[in-house]
């Protein structure tokens, strides 16, 4: 049963929303941070980043970056650019792509939750990456980045989403990328009941994307509980920040390879490996993109190659069956020495919204060549979850991102 609660939302002022919003702070390196904190000094990203207030060789990690932060938000609030609401809310948010809309509940998820397996993980996080954003929230005393949630569709939030869809929106901006957001508060109580006892009723809630955001708000969550043993659990640090979508809502694309050697084969030998795995359906020079499970597509040499995977070496199991490890088990391991994708310098990951002609691109500057995937399913996603089994690493690219500074929530 999951507690998904409503809290009192730090958000921007009408004015400021479109100017605030900003995509995660794991989209950009450093340099482009800079960069964009420079060109939009009113971004949140100045917050999320806050590396971008100081000069480029300051430790980006030193104690006084993570302090800027925290100063930043109190001056953000204490000028007006943000306000907060008195009352504990849901909130709706609508993200329109391509004329593709999902929308989603905004709410704090339990802490108890993640550790006892309600709210399921379907990937390892690194304690290295998580230790950056345990100290951002745990210096700002505020969870600034939204965890993304998906759970299966229900028809109770889906009729409370749509009557809140049809009052006036308190944001309604395009950002420059073309994305069109939009967000409403629910501010009825009884509503607010209905929400909180229909998630009640949901076995289960699964992270689609952010988890080392979700695992550092949790870290930190556990962390106040120590210093405060006395607490009773409705304290604010005991959740953390989310918006949690409907699966039938959602759309996963593709997560490419693109690999820069032939682990010392001739064009000729590799292809001839890989007939032995996979049956060649076509070729073209103009890019292919697979079609269904079991297929990849692969550029070489200025050719496209369509590829089905042999019957026999297709696999029930929810992880080896994933296309993402059948490449991985019967093509990048035995055929290009790729042994272990998270470490190895020979293989790099391009997201599908990038598009095929990205791929090509790659193989014309630093790589050799490039598989394009057929997207895994949220039904994929949700079976690996369930069965307390985590994906091989990049299998997943969730659009439209979530923006951060729309809604913040204070611990």
């Amino acid at each position: 049963m999951a507690l998904i609660v409503p809290f009192k939302a730090i958000r921007p002022s009408k004015e400021e929303a479109a100017t605030i919003a900003a995509l995660p702070y794991d989209v950009y390196n450093r340099q482009e941070a800079y960069q964009k904190v420079k060109e939009q000094p009113g971004s949140f990203l100045a917050i999320d980043r806050p590396e971008t207030q100081f000069e480029p060789d300051v430790d980006m990690y030193s104690d006084k970056v993570y302090n800027k932060a925290a100063e930043m938000l109190n001056e953000w609030i204490a000028n007006g650019r943000f306000i907060q609401d008195d009352m504990p809310f849901y909130y709706v948010y609508e993200l329109t792509m391509d004329g593709r809309s999902q929308t989603g509940i905004v709410a704090c998820a339990s802490i108890d939750d993640y550790a006892n397996g309600v709210i399921k993980k379907h990937e390892n996080t690194r304690a290295e990456k998580e230790q950056d954003r345990i100290r951002h929230v745990d210096t700002c005393s505020a969870q600034t980045g939204p965890i993304f949630l998906a759970y299966r569709a229900d028809a109770t939030i889906a009729s409370i989403v749509a009557k809140a869809k049809s009052r006036k929106p308190v944001y309604d901006f395009v950002a420059e990328d073309g994305i069109s957001h939009r967000c409403w508060v629910i501010d009825d109580m009884m509503t607010c009941a209905l929400i909180a006892t229909t998630f009640d009723k949901m076995d289960s809630i699964y992270i689609a994307d952010g988890h080392h955001r979700a695992a550092s708000a949790v870290k930190v969550g556990f962390k106040r509980r120590e210093e405060n043993p006395d607490y009773t659990g409705k304290e604010d640090f005991n959740f953390f920040l989310s918006v949690l979508f409907p699966d039938d809502e959602l759309k996963i694309y593709d997560y490419n390879r693109v690999v820069k050697d032939l682990n010392g084969m001739a064009p000729e030998e590799f292809l001839e490996e890989l007939d032995t795995v996979a049956d060649l359906l076509s070729t073209s020079e103009k890019a292919i993109r697979p079609e269904k499970k079991g297929q990849w597509s692969m550029y070489l040499d200025g050719i496209w190659y369509l590829y089905q995977v042999r019957e026999e070496l297709l696999s029930d199991d929810p992880v080896e069956g994933l296309d993402v490890s059948l490449l991985q088990n019967l093509v990048l391991e035995p055929l290009l020495g790729i042994d272990d994708p998270k470490t190895s310098d020979r293989i790099d990951f391009v997201g599908g919204i990038r598009g095929l002609g990205e791929l090509e691109r790659r193989c014309a500057t630093d790589c050799r060549v490039a598989f394009a995937m057929y997207p895994t399913s949220i039904s994929e996603l949700f079976d690996v979850a369930d069965a307390g089994l985590l994906m091989p690493p990049k299998s997943t690219w969730f659009e439209p991102k979530l923006r951060s500074g729309l809604f913040i929530h204070r611990i």
